[in-house]
């Protein structure tokens, strides 16, 4: 093979992932399926070390709606870096952070009359979802927790006892605690009168259910399989919540930052949740920044009851920061109204090409269901020879029996059409 030299005048060989195999543990699971080197990236475009393209309809499990080096948001960071902006600053005061709140508050909250509070809760989702978990029985004085199945709310602990995985909660010696599980809106076994079944439980004193401190939903389970709540079904929801004084948290980490063609998949609903997890696309360039945005009286914390050594990134609130500002340039918002309407009409090809096929999704993400056309086997197929040639989509599903399309919200039309392309060829050919 070719050899390329790197800094300190050592070298390596193109694709090389001998040093991972040995190296970085077995948990490892996307490189897996992707086996190659990736070296830059660009917009919707993938590039690996031996000169190969690939496009992404992955964005990093939803980490990078905006697509990879967004120039606006990148230019905010090498101007931040080449002031030597303040780096690390914990729950400081710092200039950084006052520009990122007071544009999440001018772009992002107050147009959706949404008066929350900001917490800071640490780098990843799971983190903002422990948060919001332990907020919600400190504020209510209970213990409760209703979830739904199907859901996926991150892998520690606390997020694992409302995710409903057995596998995520067998890997986290996770029992049933407090947490009572009840049906989604609709899933692998058909719909399902969820808030019915709630009502019933909360009402009724010999159930053996408490209400609980929080009930907690995603607007669109993206991991359980692109299963999207009906507005009417949220409404509902938010209703019986209220009635029972039950808080109601909106899990936005893979749903929010415009993967559902708003800002926040619970838009179309017109609710108001009580708490709301962001995370993800929030920076805006794949950096770590993760909030728990809630109700002003919910805001019962003591100082220093829920730290984190790393809830200051100081150039994630930079990114952040001019990732909301996109929001206000109406390029973006048409770009991204043509994407998920060409994401929509690509549904209704499909539909008709393969009536076995059920699809489902909602702006910007698409669910393509192969349970009754082949399975997970088949959909293992379509995704490697999508990968083969030259597009990367990635499985979930509760067998990995769903391809799970989201595209960059700024991809540029002929990317997109082209990735498409390469999706109908896999799919015709398996």
């Amino acid at each position: 093979m070719t050899l390329v030299a790197t800094t300190e005048s050592s070298l390596r060989e193109q694709s090389d992932t001998s040093v991972f195999e040995k190296v970085e543990s077995e948990v490892r699971m996307y490189c897996r399926t992707f086996p190659v080197v990736f070296e830059r990236a660009k917009g919707a475009l993938l590039h690996t070390d031996d000169g190969r393209a690939f496009i992404d309809f992955f964005c990093g499990a939803g980490s990078l709606n905006y697509g990879h080096n967004h120039d606006a948001v990148k230019d905010r960071i090498l101007g931040y870096l080449a002031a030597d902006g303040l780096m690390h600053g914990l729950d400081l005061h710092t200039v950084a952070k006052r520009d990122f709140l007071t544009r999440l508050t001018e772009v992002v909250l107050r147009p959706r009359g949404l008066d929350y509070k900001v917490q800071f809760t640490g780098p990843t989702g799971t983190d903002a979802v422990e948060a919001a978990l332990k907020l919600a029985r400190r504020a209510t004085g209970r213990t409760g927790l209703t979830a739904f199945t199907g859901a996926y709310h991150g892998m520690s602990r606390g997020a694992l006892e409302v995710t409903g995985s057995r596998r995520a909660r067998r890997a986290g010696a996770v029992a049933g605690g407090d947490v009572t599980f009840v049906p989604y809106e609709d899933g692998p076994l058909g719909p399902f009168d969820s808030i019915g079944l709630l009502e019933r439980l909360w009402t009724d004193p010999s159930s053996g259910t408490e209400p609980p401190a929080a009930v907690v939903v995603e607007a669109v389970q993206m991991e359980g399989g692109v299963y999207a709540a009906s507005p009417e079904w949220l409404r509902r929801l938010r209703e019986v919540t209220e009635r029972h004084g039950v808080l109601l948290i909106v899990d936005e980490i893979q749903t929010g930052c415009g993967r559902t063609g708003a800002f926040f998949g619970f838009e179309e609903s017109g609710i108001v949740p009580d708490v709301v997890t962001v995370s993800k696309s929030l920076s805006g360039y794949g950096l770590p920044l993760s909030l728990t945005l809630f109700r002003r009286e919910l805001d019962v914390w003591q100082p220093g009851e829920h730290t984190g050594t790393f809830r200051g990134n100081q150039l994630a609130f930079v990114a952040a920061t001019a990732a909301c500002e996109l929001w206000q340039r109406e390029d973006f918002l048409t770009g991204l109204r043509r994407g998920a309407d060409r994401l929509a009409r690509f549904r209704a090809e499909i539909g008709a090409l393969d009536p076995r096929l059920v699809l489902r999704g909602r702006g910007m993400v698409l669910g393509i269901d192969t349970a009754g056309a082949g399975g997970a086997e088949r959909a293992g197929r379509i995704q490697r020879h999508a990968f083969e040639h030259g597009l990367i989509v990635e499985r979930c599903g509760r067998h990995d029996e769903v391809l799970k399309v989201m595209p960059p919200l700024t991809i540029a039309p002929a990317v997109l059409d082209q990735g498409l392309g390469i999706l109908r060829d896999a799919l015709q050919a398996n």
